[in-house]
């Protein structure tokens, strides 16, 4: 059993700044992982995988730290110099996973999906929420999926926050991107895409002009919902 985890990396330009903070969901058994289907670890058939993936607290702790609270302390860091450019841009590297029809608690899926609404309290409340859960041993009476929850909540947040920037700086072009199932370590090397092609989205979003998009969930280079 090994725990994998990839440290927070953020790339920056005078004009944008693409976070790609990513961490390990859980402990996993990498040959049990590879003969699971997705139907498997997600959705209404889904079934505990306590056998192959194990979701402590810590891991939890540390995931919803990096893949959400890192993200958004580092992009508060530098929207006061993005705000100097008349192109600015940030791009937050973020997962098909974090779509709102996976978020299985009503409560959770209701205040993140309420974009007229959202804001930076309300998102944190939620994922404030779901880690006391996960501290109380409550995912399954609280409605949580029962596998991978922690990575899920997390891009969920991720992207809530996105539209929150959007609404709250309309100078800056800030967009989320789901840059494609990408063969790393972070998943044992079972991606279907190499590096260079899961970059072409992010890339994309850092280059368009002036003007462009903002407040919108990307998959790979084409406009998703949330």
């Amino acid at each position: 059993m090994l725990t994998l985890q990839k440290p927070s990396v953020t790339w920056t330009s005078k004009t944008s700044a693409v976070n790609n903070a990513g961490i390990n969901k859980s402990i996993t058994n990498p040959e049990e992982r590879r003969k699971l289907s997705v139907d498997q670890i997600l959705g209404p058939s889904a079934i505990p995988l306590t056998e192959v993936m194990k979701q402590t607290y810590q891991i939890t702790e540390d995931c919803l730290r990096t893949n959400y609270y890192g993200t958004k302390q580092v992009s508060e860091a530098l929207i006061p110099l993005l705000l100097l450019s008349n192109s600015g841009k940030i791009v937050n590297v973020s997962s098909t996973l974090g779509q709102l029809k996976l978020i299985s608690n009503e409560n959770a899926k209701k205040e993140l999906g309420d974009a007229d609404d959202l804001t930076k309290e309300k998102v944190d409340k939620v994922v404030d929420g779901f880690l006391e859960d996960v501290k109380e041993n409550l995912i399954v009476t609280k409605g949580w999926s029962v596998n991978i929850s922690a990575y899920i909540v997390s891009k969920a947040a991720l992207n809530a926050y996105t539209r929150v920037l959007a609404k709250k700086y309309p100078k800056l072009a800030i967009n989320s991107v789901n840059p494609g199932y990408t063969s790393t370590d972070l998943n044992h090397n079972n991606g279907v895409l190499t590096v260079e092609e899961a970059a072409k989205g992010p890339v994309m979003l850092v280059l368009m002009p002036e003007g462009g998009p903002s407040g919108l969930f990307f998959d790979q280079m084409e406009v998703s919902t949330f």
